[in-house]
């Protein structure tokens, strides 16, 4: 790596597209789930924070160099795209090029927030975390929000006065990969949490005052466990509140332990179906008092549409989900193969197709069985994440 590069891990949430990019650990500290090979070969590295804060002046460095390409506008600041892409286009060495990119992609799409990487970027000791924190805010004081991962177990090791300390160091919210509110999901895919550690976890994290954003993967637990993965998670969102639930519908990959389970038969995929009504019982059991905001933010999840406050928007959600799920089996169908090959991002798009087009699909679609059917949709969901 060069002199002036910094380090960028390979995920992020889709809410982060913006943001600026910098690694504090490396790997995930648990790398045991079953559906889950992202770090499998990994050895996960905790960054020093003297390590950190170089990636934070190179970043800087390079800050300097696209902002020699602001252009003063009427009410803000424009930019010579045509100039950053000129120079990025003449750079020989591959690591500044992706360097200079990345902090051009922040700043000229406001330059407010960052995201700390990767799989568990709270595994760091919290006085190491809030020194980053502070650098990180005096070096780029416009700055506006800080997010992070942070796994459950993890998490449900500090205290509310631990996370109230970092939210004063500059931490704004954590995204942690709940996935399931079940234990008997939890354990199926071997998550190396509990449900009461993820309670406690989430109870910790509010009272500090930091945001927080859990995941939640319908279809996960398999068609066996299905209502209890919903019902598991809606008890977790209820105890906890968290400020967004991210639905992550569960693709069940190749090269997983989860995968082999099923091709062993001891794992029943669930139906695009079954995970809509998984759904569905996660908004119906939502306590009155909660304020949680359900997010559909990837491209993997069926019903893109259905997202808003589990309680204010409850109705207009569940409509739209009994709404597909009263139509009949070949247009779900449809709207599933539609979606899945990225034809159609909600249910009416399917009503512009003509007649003689949509009938020709409902044939099409009808001719697998179950089964096969379910195979089918799982390999293309696979084909996103």
């Amino acid at each position: 790596m060069s002199e002036k590069a910094f380090r960028i891990g390979p995920i992020r949430p889709p809410s982060e597209a913006n943001s600026l990019l910098i690694q504090v650990t490396n790997g995930c500290t648990w790398n045991k789930c079953r559906f889950c090979q992202l770090y499998r070969h990994t050895k996960f590295k905790a960054y020093s924070a003297d390590s950190i804060r170089a990636d934070i002046d190179n970043i800087a460095y390079w800050a300097e160099r696209v902002r020699r390409y602001e252009r003063p506008g009427v009410s803000a600041f424009a930019w010579d795209l045509e100039g950053i892409n000129a120079e990025l286009s003449n750079m020989t060495d591959a690591d500044d090029q992706q360097c200079m990119y990345t902090v051009a992609n922040w700043l000229v799409g406001g330059g407010e927030n960052v995201f700390l990487q990767d799989g568990n970027s709270t595994a760091l000791s919290s006085g190491r975390l809030s020194d980053v924190l502070l650098y990180l805010r005096q070096v780029f004081p416009q700055i506006k929000r800080i997010t992070s991962y942070g796994r459950a177990e993890n998490l449900s090791r500090s205290s509310a006065e631990e996370f109230a300390e970092l939210k004063a160091a500059g931490l704004d919210r954590i995204h942690s990969g709940f996935e399931t509110g079940s234990d008997a999901v939890l354990s199926r895919i071997n998550k190396g949490v509990t449900q009461e550690q993820q309670i406690r976890a989430g109870k910790a994290i509010k009272a500090g005052g930091i945001e927080l954003s859990i995941y939640f993967m319908p279809g996960v637990g398999g068609k066996d466990l299905s209502e209890d993965n919903a019902a598991g998670t809606a008890k977790v969102i209820n105890a906890v509140n968290p400020d967004f639930v991210r639905v992550r519908t569960a693709a069940i990959k190749p090269g997983t332990e989860l995968y082999q389970d099923w091709q062993e038969g001891k794992f029943q995929l669930c139906s695009d179906d079954d995970k809509v009504h998984e759904i569905r019982r996660v908004i119906e059991q939502a306590d009155a008092d909660v304020s949680t905001y359900l997010v559909s933010d990837h491209m993997i999840n069926l019903l893109q549409d259905v997202e808003g406050s589990v309680i204010s928007d409850r109705t207009r959600m569940l409509e739209t989900i009994d709404g597909y799920l009263e139509m009949p089996e070949a247009d779900r169908r449809a709207f599933q193969l539609l979606r899945r090959t990225l034809r159609a991002y909600n249910l009416d798009d399917m009503k512009r197709l003509g007649q003689a087009e949509l009938d020709q699909l409902r044939t099409e679609v009808m001719k697998e069985n179950e089964f096969g059917w379910d195979v089918r949709m799982n390999g293309y969901i696979c084909r996103y994440v």
